[in-house]
């Protein structure tokens, strides 16, 4: 089975290009190989390259600059997307769109269902949820949305990264500690979009880490472990605060945990990893590829 991943620099593409096994061929596209805001372009690519399925690993995620890059930001979550969606339904393709928890309001005491309503807080979150509305319309049988969270990898820039190189550089942090969510291990996300592209499943699904945390929670786990995997020579205060005392051009979601049953129910093999287990894995690589 051929796969076209639509990204190739960013953590997601990365995992999904150390998948690659003799029964899948899949094939990381960079922004220079593909342009995704040009249909016509899109679907020279997609027929050269002849894969029977298409992975989405790319989108716009600067969240707080897309609140002054409005229209940059619809360009590539929702316009290039909906192109993504018809040249897949010409082409026959299945196609596997990742997603995230900002198409949601954060105000839920509860993990949120694949199904309930869009209430984005700011452009990202809008801009991802339209693009998530064209796949339904144009695609709802040969597409499925993973809605993820708080993604990172030993790859690339994330959360994980910058709090080691804050703890190396800085005598305290404060980190915030009411905006909980679940983590997710980009290598374990990988997983499930190629049991989601190979078994063509329909739908919205939901998949993080097992687990929640704020992310003074993730932040203290960080450093517990990476004192232990000798990343950090010395442990600094890691001080709790809160949203108010932080403030970002764009809102998160105060809440943003995900139901995640609908695929753990149809695929029991994608057994759910508790967050700090991954970590502890993702660390370790780290630690190996220094």
């Amino acid at each position: 089975m051929k796969i076209v991943v639509i990204g190739q620099n960013g953590q997601l593409a990365w995992e999904l290009d150390r998948l690659k096994k003799d029964q899948v061929d899949i094939v990381c596209l960079s922004r220079k190989q593909v342009d995704i805001t040009d249909k016509t372009a899109l679907k020279e690519t997609i027929l050269h390259y002849a894969p029977q399925a298409v992975i989405n690993a790319s989108a716009y995620t600067a969240v707080d600059l897309a609140e002054t890059e409005r229209e940059q930001a619809f360009l590539i979550n929702k316009i290039a997307v909906g192109n993504l969606a018809e040249v897949c339904l010409q082409l026959s393709l299945h196609l596997v769109h990742v997603s995230t928890d900002f198409v949601f309001g954060g105000n839920s005491g509860v993990p949120y269902l694949p199904n309930e309503p869009y209430v984005p807080l700011g452009v990202y979150g809008e801009s991802k949820a339209e693009g998530e509305k064209l796949i339904t319309k144009i695609l709802p049988e040969q597409s499925c949305i993973l809605r993820t969270s708080w993604v990172y990898s030993s790859h690339g820039n994330n959360f994980v990264k910058t709090m080691l190189r804050l703890m190396s550089e800085k005598s305290e942090l404060g980190v915030i500690s009411d905006q909980i969510g679940s983590p997710t291990y980009a290598k374990g996300l990988a997983k499930v979009c190629l049991t989601a592209v190979t078994n063509k499943v329909p739908g919205i699904h939901h998949w993080s880490d097992a687990g929640v945390a704020s992310w003074y929670d993730f932040a203290v786990a960080i450093q517990e472990l990476g004192l232990s995997h000798h990343l950090l020579d010395k442990a600094i205060p890691i001080k709790p605060i809160s949203t108010k005392d932080y403030p970002t051009p764009a809102k998160r979601p105060s809440y943003s945990v995900l139901d995640k049953t609908s695929l753990t129910d149809a695929f029991p093999e994608l057994s759910l990893i508790h967050w700090r287990v991954h970590l502890n894995e993702m660390l370790s690589e780290l630690k190996t590829s220094k």
